[in-house]
């Protein structure tokens, strides 16, 4: 029976993930990763396909099936940017040396039943060492994902892992967004604390998925300011985690799916959701609805542009890619249908 509830938590987990008012497979963006130094470079999964864009998005191509199951998750080395990893939703984790022409698994470590990938986060020194979200819990890899290992340690009351942050001034300092609350790592992952005080109350973590902390970000001017995005609001620590506060109560759906955090100036974040995408530029004590351009409002994915803090791509479930040129202002529509199948 014990084995039977695992399944079910995770069937249902997967299914809230993606079909909140999913439309068309191929109009359904899951991930959206952007290249660290070339604006013009960008990679996007949907919900049936990998594409890539050499143009900003002009021109794409689509890469052949790789993979079973659906891609759920893209992720750049932000060192190698030639190496982008996949996770996916039954297949565990796939790597492209090569800007996406080759792709290989790399699963040795991962558990069999690994069966959904939510997330990579890479060691801001050291590019080989990458931490990744599942639905089994938080494994490591030290070389780019030719062996991982389980790191969940101190996780004993939850074992679906939705989100990782890494402190970029002190790396061995994680955060782990759960199906139960935040979990905060000071040494590599090698052991977690809880660290849920004003997140959840401690009587509520019985229930199944009490709190999924879809988003994890963290201010890189302060890295003990932390924000996450749960299915029930967007809160914020300043104190590492040790105590959590509820901001933004005034945005009209409590879900958050993304967060973007403008990287020098930590008082704009942006937060996308059922209701769209809102900014704030205070901190979080206003916030305004930006989705003058938006078709379909249910936003799945968040990015912004590395080189060009005013540019912003938003994935929806519905309606395909937008990109913003005016820090969410303003927003169009990227197409993706033209794109031509890449030859084996």
């Amino acid at each position: 029976m014990k084995i039977l509830r695992t399944v079910l938590n995770l069937s249902l987990f997967s299914l809230i993930l993606f079909t909140l008012a999913c439309q068309k497979e191929s109009e359904s963006v899951v991930s959206i990763a952007l290249h660290p130094k070339n604006a013009d470079i960008l990679y996007v999964a949907t919900n049936d396909a990998v594409y890539k864009s050499r143009d900003g998005g002009g021109t794409w191509e689509k890469f052949p099936s790789f993979s079973a199951r659906r891609v759920t998750t893209l992720a750049i080395d932000p060192l190698l940017p030639a190496a982008i990893y996949a996770g996916t939703m039954g297949d565990a984790v796939y790597k492209s040396p090569d800007g996406g022409q080759h792709w290989l698994p790399h699963n040795v470590g991962l558990k069999e039943h690994v069966s959904f990938i939510n997330q990579f986060v890479f060691h801001p020194a050291a590019s080989e060492q990458v931490y990744a979200a599942t639905t089994v819990g938080a494994f490591y890899t030290k070389d780019a994902g030719r062996e991982w290992v389980e790191r969940m340690n101190g996780m004993k009351e939850v074992h679906i892992v939705t989100s990782i942050a890494i402190n970029p001034k002190e790396p061995a300092v994680l955060y782990g967004g759960t199906t139960g609350g935040v979990y905060r790592s000071d040494d590599g992952a090698g052991t977690w604390k809880k660290i849920n005080n004003g997140l959840i109350p401690e009587t509520e973590l019985m229930a199944a998925m009490a709190l999924g902390v879809n988003a994890l970000e963290i201010d890189r001017t302060n890295p003990d300011v932390v924000y996450a995005g749960t299915t029930k609001g967007l809160f914020r620590t300043g104190n590492k985690g040790e105590q959590w506060e509820r901001i933004g109560q005034s945005i009209s759906d409590p879900y958050i799916s993304s967060l973007v955090l403008h990287p020098k100036e930590p008082a704009q974040l942006y937060i996308g959701g059922p209701a769209g995408i809102w900014k704030t530029s205070d901190g979080g004590k206003t916030w305004q609805a930006m989705n003058h351009g938006l078709a379909t409002l249910n936003i799945r994915a968040l990015a912004m542009d590395p080189q060009n803090v005013h540019t912003l791509y938003a994935g929806t479930n519905g309606s395909g890619l937008y990109r913003s040129t005016d820090a969410g202002t303003t927003w169009t529509a990227v197409p993706l249908k033209a794109a031509p199948t890449r030859n084996p």
